[in-house]
């Protein structure tokens, strides 16, 4: 067996889809297909139940997988070692933030970290927060960009900044005379959500626990659409579904999606998410973790309360 085929089985562990897991491993599905097939007649078990529409682990796949993930983490463990003989900011830094902050956050801060360190390769991407944990776990990311709460054993935590949470709304809607937002205003609005799965809506129902509780009185019937990003979320208020809570970060600019949407802060103890930093414990590139922490703090957002500098 090798580290190949048994990241090939974690991923696919992960996703529960060969083609998914190909496209994540950069290789094709025949590829990581009789590769686990060899790895399972290696083994002398079956490590997946396949049919047409899903692919589930079996038991004893179940504890193969758990023990390749630890075998993985110890590979890469091995690898920051090696890294930390070498100049710290010229090799690739690999950067993974959740669905939420990303789109919002990287184009910040790249062109300042570019700056600060040239010879450094910049590789980022976007995931849930359990996807992004496994992966840094595995040694696949080097660094995350989270939302607290988050903890994970072995890994370094890092708040950044606190990010205040505003309502968004269309230019002519009754709340828009309001400068600033009750929790109780909320009440009997079409407040849309994003889909489940994403932490930013467990943050929004944790700190509002009573939205979308009550009757609405703007329509007859409620919307229940649910949104796949925040984007989705502004395009559906244009549209006039509904009203949406976001972080800062997503809100700024939002006048200018082509509709007339406006912002109202919340009244009183605002609802909030603090963004935070994690790496693993071994990870040995600290240049690379300050470089990357420092550029998020030069080009940070405006409203957002930086916790450490």
């Amino acid at each position: 067996m090798t580290l190949t085929e048994l990241r090939y089985i974690v991923t696919l562990a992960q996703v529960q889809h060969f083609g998914q897991a190909a496209e994540r491993c950069n290789v094709s599905q025949p590829t990581l297909s009789i590769a686990v097939k060899k790895l399972e007649s290696e083994l002398g078990v079956d490590l997946f139940e396949r049919s047409k529409s899903s692919v589930r682990l079996t038991p004893i796949g179940q504890n193969i997988v758990d023990q390749s993930q630890r075998v993985l983490e110890e590979a890469a463990a091995i690898k920051d070692i090696a890294t930390a003989g070498k100049d710290q900011l010229s090799s690739p830094l690999h950067v993974g933030a959740i669905f939420t902050i990303g789109p919002y956050l990287f184009p910040h801060f790249i062109p300042a970290l570019q700056k600060a360190a040239p010879q450094m390769p910049l590789i980022i991407e976007e995931g849930y927060t359990s996807n992004l944990r496994k992966r840094l776990r595995s040694g696949e990311v080097d660094v995350i960009v989270v939302a607290l709460p988050f903890t994970e054993p072995d890994v370094v935590v890092q708040p950044l900044y606190d990010e205040p949470f505003v309502l968004l709304m269309p230019e002519g809607h009754p709340l828009a005379a309001k400068k600033e937002i009750q929790r109780s205003d909320l009440d009997g609005e079409n407040v849309l959500m994003m889909g489940e799965g994403h932490c930013f809506r467990d943050q929004v129902i944790e700190a509002l626990p009573n939205i979308n509780q009550q009757p609405t009185t703007a329509a007859p019937i409620r919307t229940m659409t649910e949104g796949s990003s925040l984007e989705t979320l502004c395009y559906m208020v244009a549209s006039g579904l509904g009203i949406t809570i976001l972080p800062q970060s997503a809100a700024i600019g939002a006048e200018y999606r082509g509709a007339s949407l406006i912002t109202r802060p919340f009244a009183g103890a605002t609802p909030a998410r603090t963004t935070a930093l994690a790496w693993r414990a071994s990870f040995p590139r600290h240049k690379a973790i300050d470089a990357l922490r420092n550029a998020i703090y030069d080009r940070s957002l405006p409203g957002l309360g930086v916790i450490n500098s």
